[in-house]
């Protein structure tokens, strides 16, 4: 997942200056994460634990710590400790540029951590990435969960990947695959499945959003679904009711929306009912960045809205049994739920990945980052996955091999799963 960034050498400069560290939990008593040498290490997560996201970020934490109590804080020959940075700010109400900035110098600061798991948008990723890759000791492993901007890693907008990069050598690794995938899959959905043969698109203005939103035009338009327009709404708009008059005169029967929830999603789609009706009678569908809150489910205007996923859902990760079963009854166990975001347990994922290279590595920052993105890459066996199948890195990309996508509906106040859905060329 998720808002646009220019990065400046100006702000690269900045972030790389020394800082106090990170924002919250613990850190390693040892020295030398960056430069080897110590047997605790720092492994952190850089999530938004303010606002709409929280209540994913808080169980994607808790499902870290809870597997790494599970392996005793151990793997190879070190100690574990997990630090919690926060990318949020409570006037932002979501990720924050100036935030992911001071985090990316904190996390270089920090010289007992050697990786980092996040971020949860894709916005704050592009911040922060460029910082680790030139961190003296690194470049520092950067491995999420939730990233699907395709930007990140392969050929998008103007300059990309390559300008995330600026020593040359990939430090960023993902455990979900991309919104070229995810987009397409929408559109290959609400064409077969759904019928629908007009189409107004919305993006929320930010880096994910048009990147799903503009992969959600582009396979419509091979799918002869007649798309009647891509435009951006204003987060701080108090209604859309105007905007939606608009797409009405135009006679859709469907409404993409490309973004995340946080961006007064609430208001936009409660007048997108208003105006054109419930969601049986004009479709409307969302990606992943509107996934995961309850407060939406709970909107008597979400019901019949339609969402992907890219990955499994829980109810799917618990139904092929495994190791990624026995950690959603856990954490049930602990916590009297199943966690509120699909998304925590590929935050697990994501560390088993970090561990892996630390495993295979001798401890320093660049050493992890080499075991991931380097020579055959690092897998994570079946047997042990949190999302329950193989996992491997692309040493030469960072992407993965998983391209798992899921389709939800809501439907009483909960994001049920409707199918998995195949992605095809």
């Amino acid at each position: 997942m998720r808002n646009a960034y220019k990065i400046g050498a100006l702000a690269i400069a900045g972030s790389l200056a020394l800082a106090a560290c990170g924002s919250s939990s613990s850190s390693g008593s040892s020295t030398g994460g960056g430069g080897g040498g110590a047997k605790t290490v720092v492994i952190s997560t850089d999530l938004p634990l303010q606002g709409s996201s929280k209540d994913a970020s808080d169980a994607t934490n808790q499902a870290i710590e809870l597997y790494l109590s599970q392996i005793g804080n151990k793997v190879g020959d070190y100690t574990i400790e997990l630090k919690k940075y926060d990318d949020s700010t409570a006037a932002a109400g979501k990720w924050d540029q100036a935030q992911c900035t001071k985090n990316a110098s904190d996390h270089v600061a920090n010289a007992n951590e050697v990786a980092v798991m996040g971020t949860y948008n894709s916005g704050c990723a592009k911040i922060i990435v460029p910082v680790l890759n030139q961190d003296p000791n690194g470049p520092m492993l950067m491995v999420s969960q939730a990233n699907t901007n395709p930007g990140l890693t392969k050929t998008w907008d103007p300059g990309e990947p390559d300008k995330y990069y600026p020593t040359g050598k990939r430090n960023y690794a993902r455990v979900v695959t991309t919104d070229d995938n995810q987009g397409r899959a929408a559109a290959q959905f609400m064409a077969k499945d759904l019928g629908v043969k007009k189409c107004y698109i919305l993006n929320d203005n930010e880096t994910y959003g048009q990147g799903v939103a503009s992969a959600f035009e582009k396979e419509a338009k091979v799918q002869n679904i007649e798309v009647l327009g891509n435009d951006p709404w204003d987060a701080k708009q108090p209604n859309y009711t105007a905007l939606f008059q608009k797409i009405k005169g135009l006679g859709a029967d469907c409404v993409y929306i490309g973004g995340i929830f946080d961006n007064n999603g609430g208001q936009l789609i409660k007048d997108k009912v208003s105006v054109l009706g419930d969601n049986a009678t004009v479709k409307m569908m969302g990606p992943d960045g509107f996934t995961g809150y309850p407060e939406l489910n709970k909107l008597p205007e979400g019901q019949g809205m339609y969402l992907s996923f890219p990955g499994l859902t829980n109810d799917d990760l618990r139904a092929q049994g495994g190791a990624a079963a026995k950690l959603l009854d856990a954490y049930k166990a602990k916590y009297g739920s199943d966690p509120a975001s699909s998304y925590a347990l590929y935050g697990v994922a994501a560390v088993q990945v970090i561990l892996e290279a630390l495993k295979a590595s001798d401890g320093t920052r660049k050493g992890v980052t080499e075991a991931v993105l380097s020579g055959s890459g690092v897998t994570v066996p079946a047997d042990i996955s949190a999302i329950g199948k193989e996992i491997k890195i692309d040493p030469a990309t960072g992407d993965v091999n998983l391209l798992d996508m899921t389709i939800e509906v809501i439907k009483g106040n909960a994001e049920t799963t409707l199918k998995g859905w195949p992605i095809t060329a």
